[in-house]
């Protein structure tokens, strides 16, 4: 299960690729460690129809069941069955959302039998791309100390590995968009027609570009 990623491209190029009219991140710094419930930049199309960049925390709503007994919810930040009545409301375009990336991290192990964090990207440049998202607007506790607050929040789609990811990972990758064709399916069409993209990239498309590193920033 992927809780670590990075972006490091500059919100131009977000914009650029996703074909965002309108920006609402302001001045958005490069985020080398994204880590749950930590705000990340996403693409969605709001109520009046625009397609914008905005901030969101990672984690959507949990389960009812899955809060049983507790007082916060920590939020969800992959989700793979699309089946599950919980996430069916958020599978329409109007709550579909794409979340930019330049390299994820796996859970792995070294030499010495200890975990560490094994990122993937494309190459070692880090090319921007995107994970297949949802969000919606919510109100809950997501920390004691904050109390009760409404904010937007995100996860993204999970699926089978490749044979990149699968080596350390066997269970789960991150949907990954990797075209504009791609991206405009993801925010536009039915359910049964973007469904397709719930699926792993090919073999070979994904390298190992750090390991051991909590968070992984651009390289020279």
């Amino acid at each position: 299960m992927c809780n670590l990623y990075s972006m490091t491209k500059g919100q131009q190029a977000i914009r650029d690729l996703a074909g965002t009219m309108r920006d609402l991140t302001g001045n958005l710094p490069q985020l080398p460690g994204i880590f749950p419930d930590y705000a990340a930049p996403i693409v969605r199309t709001s109520s009046d129809g625009i397609r914008e960049l905005a901030m969101a925390r990672w984690g959507m709503p949990s389960p009812v069941f899955a809060l049983q007994g507790k007082k916060v919810d920590k939020g969800v930040t992959n989700v793979r069955n699309t089946s599950s009545p919980h996430w069916r409301r958020w599978l329409t375009p109007a709550s579909r959302c794409l979340v930019p990336f330049t390299s994820f991290s796996e859970p792995g192990v070294n030499d010495e039998g200890k975990s560490e964090p094994v990122w993937f990207a494309f190459d070692e440049e880090r090319p921007l791309a995107f994970f297949a998202g949802i969000h919606t607007n919510w109100t809950c506790t997501r920390k004691l100390a904050e109390g009760e607050i409404n904010c937007d929040l995100f996860a993204f789609l999970t699926t089978d590995p490749n044979a990149e990811v699968g080596a350390l990972h066997p269970k789960a990758m991150p949907v990954i968009l990797t075209e504009p064709a791609e991206c405009e399916l993801w925010l536009t069409a039915t359910w049964p027609e973007a469904a397709v993209l719930q699926r792993p990239l090919p073999d070979g498309a994904l390298n190992v570009v750090a390991r051991g590193q909590k968070s992984d920033g651009e390289r020279p």
